[in-house]
């Protein structure tokens, strides 16, 4: 017996050392060399790291523009509790969710007609997209413009600034990141 458990735990403390501590160490070695920003969490730093362009913020003043509601709990975009409501399209609750969304939506902009873009009123699978469409954006410029005393086109510019491409300029739609937005808002 004693011969069958020393090479037995010899190899899982060697598997464990290569795969456990090796090989994660130099995975992030690579990462920090080649894409240092990505590897430190793709951060935003405004005088002090003010948030990940990868993890939504809540906005909810009018003087700021909307991210997409977010699903995690127990507080909006909490990166530690990622994942979606498991709600499904017919979900009474999910209906009345989004229908309470889509009447504070259009109160807080009654100059507008059209429809209310999905993703003001809908959370995303992860629960944590920093990103609305352009279409969502486009759809708060008045609000957003009035609140702070800016004239709609200029506010239209800083939304056209920050839009981003689809990724490879082909998968997707374009979209825009609003903490960067609302940062850029604050600056103007």
């Amino acid at each position: 017996m004693k011969t069958l458990i020393r090479p037995a735990v010899s190899l899982f403390l060697l598997l464990s050392a290569l795969t456990g501590l090796l090989y994660p160490a130099a995975v992030t070695g690579v990462a920090r060399l080649l894409f240092p920003h990505q590897a430190a969490g793709s951060l935003i730093q405004h005088g002090e790291v003010v948030g990940s362009e990868l993890i939504g913020q809540a906005f909810s003043g009018t003087r700021y523009f909307w991210s997409r509601p977010s699903a995690t709990a127990p507080m909006p975009n909490n990166a530690a509790s990622s994942g979606g409501s498991n709600l499904g399209p017919t979900n009474p609750a999910l209906v009345a969710a989004v229908k309470a969304r889509v009447e504070a939506v259009r109160a807080a902009h009654p100059d507008q007609t059209g429809p209310v873009p999905a993703d003001l009123v809908t959370a995303s699978a992860s629960g944590l997209d920093p990103h609305i469409s352009p279409a969502a954006a486009y759809y708060q410029v008045d609000r957003v413009a009035t609140a702070r005393g800016m004239p709609p086109a200029k506010v239209r510019q800083l939304v056209e600034q920050y839009r981003e491409s689809p990724s490879w300029g082909i998968f997707g739609d374009g979209t825009v990141n609003v903490l960067k937005l609302n940062l850029a808002l604050d600056e103007a």
